[in-house]
């Protein structure tokens, strides 16, 4: 490529390839993110049953909040049923903390646009840190629903922009965010499990907890070797307004006919990102580009509904009463091994692609169907079996988030990208939310019997 030496250098896009120690700096950066953007929201949903279980007394709401964690100790909760239910349904918690995701991703990808990163990144950390501080101080069941939100906020706003951040950086930072957001969920529960097991009170827990957001500013400030064309403190310019501004002026004005000629083509056509040539997407366009994603985030959807539907509908109705672990013991197994799916398959971009997307979301609803028609008939001999079922729903589910937002880096044009990588993280909210309320009739049905 041509370049000119009368371009100013803050109009210079250079691309992510400063050798190794970048690439690695930035996969590394992205992991973390990752990492604590969705760290926040799982271990505060721990926190949050075992503070307010101690709000019971106060508020019977107490219990609906905390399903999640679902405490089979006292047996049978809610009635005679051979599921040994409980007396609501763990979707309940799951459409509470789904929701205010959901509403967050179906519209800021329109609007999110006019906020640099820096400041998303700001306020994503304080949103995780307000939540940790409102459920460990929660003194009553609002306080605690309230950090639900405010952790639901921080990682639905955190993951379109994170998404979103991949497009300035080569491709393998991909992977390293879906391998953080995978490993997320397993450190998350280990660790909470592990610092209350020791003894430490949930509250001073959460409070550790608190290490978590000033890691995500480190990484991303610090960590990140971020290109120039980022837009971190203020929206990017035109090449219009590149133009225009005072520095460029300047060059044009003291150049000769030959070289106004090379500077002005230069500022249009060769050293500014194409995004900066033509300026911001219309309304129409983003549109046109979400048409356009409907063959990913269709698939990416029922991946997820599938998915959530049996965690959220059927995992705690898979009960061996004769097998060696407790119902309590064999729901934390599941939702365990759920994550180490997730952790593998998300971490799996560098040595395999799929792009077969249906086929990943037509081999989820298999899963589906089948653990229903096991919490039915009850055929299944044994939890080695679910165990084993529940693994590969994770390997699916990771599998199918990573390699969606992949093939849309891959195959949207360069000048949508940003966009549209933020617009495709609603499909797996979609279907989440779906999921959720679809497992209410389906666990009265089941309960009833």
């Amino acid at each position: 490529m041509e370049q000119s030496g009368s371009v100013p250098a803050h109009l210079v896009h250079r691309p992510d390839t400063n050798g190794r120690s970048t690439l690695w700096r930035n996969w590394s950066g992205f992991w973390l993110l990752g990492l604590c953007n969705n760290f926040a929201y799982v271990v505060m949903l721990s926190a949050a049953h075992d503070i307010l279980k101690k709000q019971e007394s106060e508020n019977n709401t107490a219990s609906v909040s905390g399903t999640l964690s679902v405490d089979f100790q006292g047996g049978n909760s809610s009635n005679s049923s051979r599921y040994d239910c409980n007396p609501v349904s763990t979707a309940a918690v799951l459409l509470a903390d789904i929701l205010p995701t959901l509403v967050i991703k179906l519209f800021a990808p329109f609007v999110i646009h006019k906020m640099p990163y820096g400041f998303r990144v700001l306020f994503c950390s304080i949103m995780a840190a307000t939540s940790f501080l409102l459920v460990s101080f929660s003194s009553a069941v609002w306080m605690s629903l309230l950090g639900v939100i405010f952790a639901s906020v921080s990682s639905g706003l955190g993951e379109l922009s994170f998404l979103s951040l991949t497009v300035f950086f080569s491709r393998n930072v991909l992977g390293g965010w879906g391998s953080g957001t995978g490993g997320a969920g397993v450190a998350g529960a280990f660790l909470y499990s592990g610092l209350t097991q020791v003894g430490l009170t949930p509250r001073v827990t959460l409070l550790i907890m608190l290490v978590v957001p000033v890691m995500m500013l480190i990484s991303y400030f610090f960590l990140l070797d971020p290109p120039s064309s980022l837009p971190q403190w203020r929206n990017k310019v035109t090449a219009y307004e590149a133009v225009g501004s005072e520095e460029s002026e300047r060059l044009i004005d003291g150049a000769d006919e030959e070289e106004k000629s090379t500077t002005v083509h230069a500022l249009f056509h060769l050293n500014v990102p194409e995004e900066w040539t033509v300026g911001p997407l219309t309304f129409t366009e983003k549109l046109q580009v979400i048409k356009g994603l409907l063959k990913f985030v269709f698939p990416l959807g029922l991946v997820y509904f599938a998915e959530y539907f049996i965690n959220q509908g059927l995992m705690e109705l898979l009960y061996f009463p004769d097998f060696f672990l407790s119902h309590a013991e064999q729901y934390r197994w599941y939702q365990t091994l759920y994550q180490v799916g997730v952790l593998v398959s998300r971490s799996s971009l560098c040595c395999v692609k799929i792009r077969k997307l249906w086929a990943l979301s037509l081999l989820q609803v298999v899963n589906a169907a089948l653990l229903l028609f096991a919490v039915k008939y009850q055929f299944l001999p044994s939890a080695w079996l679910v165990f084993v079922i529940i693994l590969y729903e994770g390997l699916l589910g990771g599998a199918a988030y990573v390699n969606t937002f992949y093939f849309i880096r891959e195959e949207t044009e360069e000048r949508h990208r940003e966009f549209a990588m933020a617009a495709a993280s609603v499909g797996d909210s979609l279907g989440i939310a779906l999921a959720g309320l679809a497992a209410f009739p389906v666990h009265r049905y089941f309960c009833s019997l």
